[in-house]
């Protein structure tokens, strides 16, 4: 019989319960949505409409985008206070940042507005 994670953590030492728990965050914590992102940071929709020049809804619209620009994006979490970093991780090699997609033509407030 299948045992349940509650029961397993429960006979745990409480370090090891602490161990798991934080690792955990940390997993969670890398996997977030714009819109998780902004709450986190205490921002309302309407705040970051005022921080980006927009409006609400297209706020609503950009968070539940799944395909974005990365002069979109970068604007989005710039607004934030945050900063986009590409990083290509491959299984042989160390991860690789990639540098030089600055925006070159000021896309990113058309972007915003979209």
């Amino acid at each position: 019989m299948a045992k349940k994670v509650n029961e397993i953590m429960q006979k745990l030492p409480r370090d090891r319960v602490e161990k798991i728990e934080a690792r955990a965050a940390e997993l969670i914590a890398q996997y977030m949505t714009l819109q998780d992102i902004r709450k986190a940071r205490e921002l309302t929709q309407e705040r970051m409409a005022e921080l980006l020049g927009v409006r609400q809804d297209s706020v609503s619209k950009l968070e539940k985008r799944t395909d974005l620009l990365l002069s979109t994006l970068r604007g989005y979490l710039n607004a934030m206070g945050g900063e986009l970093e590409l990083v290509v991780k491959f299984s042989d090699r160390p991860p690789v940042v990639i540098t030089g997609l600055a925006d070159l033509d000021g896309e990113d407030e058309q972007n915003l507005k979209a």
